[in-house]
């Protein structure tokens, strides 16, 4: 700012009166200090200004670089950041590198609050962030820490789904299950409830998995042989999520199984990927927007209220109904 300020012939402050967009100075002025700030390649550092005020001003974002809905929900936070003044700062896991490091990365770079999307910490851990600092954990029902939660209602998703597949004549659904990721633990509750609500209970399988793309392939391999040995396929399989469900059409196409002709398929997100497919994928849609909003709104509440009790979003989902699912084969 000093260098500006003698180059363009006026005061320190002057220039930062014209950096604050202040008034106190003319339009000439402002624009030779604009000029000669440009011509030398200065800009303003926000973010010393604002640590100066014991702000920053900045949430940080743990998320899985994978995972495609991650990047759904990105969208939506930085939209509501930047609505509410708050600047984004993204820390990402991946293998070899924790929750505990992306989040510790965030703390360190003074971020005031910190939004974790598809944790799988234990509570105790949660607990123990939501008093060093606000925190959020996206996709998941938390209880028993101090965080806030915003999630769908996934009981509530997966009966959309089978209550879907039943009424298109399907009994033999297994689900691939979501392994530790986000929610899977209810869509696994879910399934089997819905199996039994349906008479289906002795018909009900669990195959393990998680969500990746890789989970799918590995499951439709595993039906695959098993059909080679004699046993029939399944009409439909409801995945953890929409990753695991194009893994597993991956698996399906490359063997000559036709979808849905043969067997239908079932997501669970209704990321950008399931649009993307030469098939639509039939999936359920968690609004990615809407989670990406309370979560920011959340954030930033505690932020000029730390004391107030944790809260708790749970949205609706909506079943999405494209090529991926329809009536059993007729040997089915």
């Amino acid at each position: 700012m000093a260098d500006v300020a003698e180059r363009a012939g006026v005061s320190r402050a002057l220039v930062s009166i014209v950096f604050r967009d202040q008034p106190g100075a003319s339009r000439e002025t402002r624009e030779r200090v604009l000029r000669v700030a440009d011509e030398i390649g200065y800009r303003p550092d926000n973010a010393a200004r604002l640590l100066a005020r014991g702000r920053s001003r900045t949430l940080g974002v743990m998320f899985t670089a994978h995972q495609t809905f991650h990047a759904d929900l990105l969208e939506g936070i930085y939209g509501e950041a930047e609505r509410l003044g708050y600047e984004v700062l993204l820390s990402a896991t991946a293998p070899g590198r924790g929750e505990a490091k992306a989040v510790e990365s965030l703390l360190g770079h003074r971020c005031e609050a910190v939004i974790m999307l598809g944790t799988g910490a234990e509570t105790a851990e949660l607990d123990a962030l939501g008093r060093r600092t606000v925190a959020v954990a996206v996709g998941r029902r938390v209880s028993g820490a101090r965080v806030d939660s915003v999630h769908t209602a996934e009981s509530k998703g997966i009966r959309q789904a089978m209550d879907h597949l039943v009424e298109l004549g399907h009994r033999r659904v297994v689900h691939i299950d979501g392994g530790k990721g986000p929610g899977s633990a209810e869509r696994r509750r879910a399934y089997r409830a819905a199996m039994r609500r349906h008479g289906l209970g002795d018909e009900a399988r669990v195959i393990p998995g998680d969500h990746t793309e890789q989970s799918g392939i590995e499951a439709g391999r595993l039906l695959l042989a098993e059909r080679d040995s004699g046993l029939p396929l399944p009409t439909a399989v409801l995945a953890g999520n929409d990753r695991c469900a194009m893994g597993l059409l991956m698996a399906l196409t490359r063997a000559g199984v036709e979808v849905p002709r043969d067997l239908s398929v079932v997501g669970y997100d209704d990321s950008h990927l399931s649009h993307l497919m030469p098939i639509g994928l039939t999936t359920v849609r968690q609004d990615a927007v809407l989670m990406a909003e309370y979560a920011v709104r959340f954030a930033v509440e505690r932020l000029d209220d730390p004391d107030s009790a944790p809260r708790e979003a749970v949205l609706d989902p909506k079943l999405v109904v494209r090529g991926t699912s329809g009536p059993p084969p007729a040997d089915g």
